[in-house]
């Protein structure tokens, strides 16, 4: 019996082991993250192991194992919800039941995953879409769009950008009751990218005459030229979003040729003939002073021209919207930025903010201490509970 007992003891101990993460003094309900991160972990090394041994791709088994925290489109007391398409685009359509006492507001939501993985059928996408259209008494359209590995950059901008088109067309705002004054777009991370990229399109677009009235981007993913910042830096192994996983997402969304994943990590897949770029990045002159305490910025390594030509994606200001010139910047409309303390992201939300207040666009900047990637998903946290109240309050007030 005793040694029962001491084999209990020692498989607590190794679990114990696996599940324990070092964590800043700020983080809140740290045991919770710990959990968490413990249940990613598990789910990447399975996936791994797969890709290992030729039976899956890495990002197709992470899809297999969240399909199983997907929910159907049901309704309930308060909102009607349904799937339907745009123009072949999958989206989910959520309308308050309440009778409407004036045109309601109107939102177009792109969901996260580094561009390969997650849905609008996600258990936490659902349950937020549906408190937005509650507390706001708006029309939210939640959309889907194609994902890597199986199709690269420009499709998942293409597909967004589709469904965008045809939810701002005067006719379908008329045929759910949405003033085409008060028109939204917002999405995170991968979503928070999308959202930048065409709401920047959309100037430029003489077909679309209905303009965007916010956007709303969430820890998003803006640039590819530089994953040497101090947020890379400081975050590089932090949970949910470490380094190497963003630097993956940001490969596979071009190309399933892992050297681009190579040459990013080190910092040297930028070809020389692209180096005017980096005025539109580079971090020593656009981040807060407060963010660039301790670090030095390194001058750019230039990288092959051959990756540059097989993939000009990353170079693409429909793929890194913190490319664009700032005259395109100045025509943006109000605008509403998370960046959270813990995340790799961090930087490029700190850089967007500056950039687009130096081009004279009114910016509301939501720096969550204590916050890491992704937070906005995790309801069941404190943290993640307030960040949606804060989100849906600035919501409220400007859209």
């Amino acid at each position: 019996m005793g040694k029962i007992y001491f084999y209990f003891l020692i498989l607590g101990v190794l679990i114990a082991y696996y599940i324990y993460t070092p964590l800043p003094d700020n983080i809140e309900e740290p045991w919770k993250i710990m959990l968490f991160n413990a249940l990613m972990k598990t789910s990447s090394y399975l996936a791994l192991f797969a890709e290992i041994l030729g039976i899956n791709h890495f990002m197709e088994s992470i899809v297999f194992l969240s399909s199983f925290l997907e929910v159907p489109p049901t309704s309930d007391e308060n909102v009607t919800v349904r799937d339907t398409t745009f123009n072949n685009i999958p989206v989910r359509i959520y309308v308050p039941k309440r009778k409407p006492e004036s045109l309601r507001r109107g939102l177009f939501y792109i969901h996260g995953g580094g561009w390969c993985l997650n849905s609008n059928a996600l258990f936490s996408y659902d349950l937020l879409s549906r408190w937005t259209a509650d507390r706001l008494d708006a029309v939210v359209i939640s959309t889907n769009y194609r994902l890597a590995p199986k199709y690269h950059f420009p499709v998942q901008f293409e597909d967004v950008y589709t469904a965008l088109k045809w939810f701002l067309h005067p006719k379908f705002l008329e045929g759910y009751g949405v003033d085409p004054g008060r028109v939204g777009i917002s999405g995170d991370s991968a979503g928070g990218n999308l959202a930048a990229v065409v709401t920047q399109q959309l100037l430029d677009d003489p077909d679309v005459k209905v303009k965007l009235k916010i956007q709303s981007l969430i820890y998003p993913a803006l640039q590819t030229l530089d994953v040497d910042s101090p947020s890379y830096r400081e975050n590089s192994h932090f949970p949910v979003l470490p380094k190497s996983l963003m630097v993956r997402f940001w490969s596979e969304y071009f190309t399933t040729d892992r050297s681009l994943e190579e040459a990013m990590l080190s910092n040297q897949h930028v070809p020389v003939e692209s180096s005017h770029l980096f005025q539109f990045v580079n971090w020593s002159s656009l981040l807060p002073e407060k963010f660039k305490k301790g670090h030095i910025y390194k001058n750019p390594t230039h990288g092959s021209s051959e990756l540059a030509k097989k993939y000009p994606g990353f170079l693409d200001v429909r793929a890194a919207p913190l490319l664009a010139d700032d005259k395109k910047l100045r025509g943006l409309p109000l605008t509403y930025v998370i960046t959270c303390q813990y995340d790799v992201l961090r930087d490029d939300g700190l850089m967007y903010v500056t950039r687009l207040r130096n081009a004279g666009v009114q910016v509301t900047h939501n720096h969550i201490e204590g916050a890491f990637h992704g937070t906005l998903s995790f309801l069941q946290f404190n943290i993640g509970h307030r960040t949606v109240n804060q989100y849906i309050s600035w919501l409220h007030t400007n859209l």
